[in-house]
């Protein structure tokens, strides 16, 4: 297993995926309100487990990846954030750059969990991979995202389509 650090708000634990988090991973990717922005079709429990494989092999290969989010109070599974390389096919390029993403399941939504989680992932991205860029990509309709994106610092500097979908690609200005 790669050394994936634990980071801990009031509220949160965010830590490293384990194979027994497929279940709760299924259950949400399962979500239409969770994949309404992201695929808009429900993952399969094969899907998620690739998911689940994918996030915790990025850690090993490029030194950062996507932490569980969990509940302190219940341990319960409510989301996923973190930081990926996923050398997409879009113009303009993010290759190279840390792509930001964050996903809750819905009862955590509005509720400032997702900025909790930004604020501890940020600064240990700038910390841990100084000077790489912070991206990330969001559906144009997803308003609540491009909202939180732009509290933590991210400008919107491109449009482009991925997928057959209208995405809005942002940068995260220097800390």
């Amino acid at each position: 297993m790669p050394n994936i650090p634990v980071l801990e708000t009031d509220r949160l634990v965010l830590r490293g995926f384990r194979a027994d988090d497929l279940d709760a991973m299924t259950a949400m990717w399962s979500m239409p309100e969770v994949v309404r922005y992201v695929a808009g079709v429900p993952l399969s429990r094969e899907q998620s487990w690739v998911r689940l494989l994918r996030h915790i092999g990025m850690w090993s290969v490029m030194g950062f990846g996507f932490w569980a989010i969990t509940e302190k109070a219940s341990g319960q599974l409510i989301g996923e954030a973190g930081f990926h390389e996923m050398r997409r096919g879009f113009v303009p390029s993010i290759e190279g750059t840390l792509e930001a993403g964050w996903g809750l399941i819905p009862e955590y939504h509005g509720r400032g969990y997702a900025s909790e989680v930004l604020e501890t992932t940020l600064p240990w991205a700038e910390a841990n991979h100084r000077g790489v860029p912070i991206t990330c990509i969001i559906d144009p309709d997803n308003a609540a995202s491009i909202r939180l994106a732009e509290r933590h610092g991210f400008q919107e500097f491109a449009r482009s389509t991925y997928q057959d979908s209208d995405i809005v690609v942002f940068r995260r200005s220097a800390a």
